[in-house]
């Protein structure tokens, strides 16, 4: 089975892509689903422990989780350090799962995924993109962003230039959803014919 990770930026189209991989058949693993199923069981109470009053009803509240995180390295790396192993069970899991259902390609969708070092866990990087001008405005619309929240978020992340440039394939999302569906079949195809390049 050969490994994508799937990457981008935020408000760049990962989200529709890997919805798109999942439509072609393709086993999808996404990490912030992940990240929303823990905060709402397993990570709560560490979390409440690390982070006081940042959990509602047993389940992590993520806006006022992130007011605590967002302008504090130390803090995210707290965080991190709390979710991040729970993340990389599920997600062992997910690929021991597709791995025994035969699927020929799994798709990891992980936001961070060259921030963590998680392109040396798989076979090829898929980077997703779009105009700088698409990707503020799809940012922009989201309830409660800012421009502050969103320079924040955008400074955790490698610039979408350096991640086309280190990527295997890159998807452009900026003209709809047909062109997406074509690139992910050359994608699929050529996977196919790879070797297993995952450390």
């Amino acid at each position: 089975m050969r490994i994508l990770g799937l990457t981008g930026s935020i408000g760049m189209g990962k989200s529709t892509t890997a919805r798109l991989f999942a439509e072609a058949g393709v086993p999808v693993y996404d990490a912030d689903a992940t990240v929303h199923q823990i905060y709402e069981g397993e990570a709560a109470p560490a979390v409440e422990t690390a982070f006081p009053g940042t959990t509602v009803n047993g389940k992590v509240d993520r806006a006022l989780l992130s007011a605590r995180v967002l302008h504090d390295a130390a803090a995210m790396q707290r965080l991190e350090a709390i979710v991040h192993p729970m993340l990389r069970a599920h997600h062992q899991q997910f690929l021991a799962d597709a791995e025994k259902s035969g699927a020929p390609v799994a798709v990891v969708d992980v936001p961070l995924l060259y921030e963590t070092g998680g392109d040396a866990r798989v076979d090829a990087v898929v980077v997703v993109t779009t105009s700088h001008q698409v990707q503020r405005a799809r940012i922009l619309a989201r309830q409660g962003m800012t421009d502050e929240k969103l320079d924040a978020l955008l400074a955790r992340q490698l610039p979408d230039a350096e991640k086309r440039q280190r990527a295997d394939f890159v998807v452009d999302t900026s003209n709809g959803l047909e062109p997406v569906r074509a690139q992910i079949r050359e994608i699929l195809a050529a996977t196919a014919k790879m070797p297993q390049r995952r450390a």
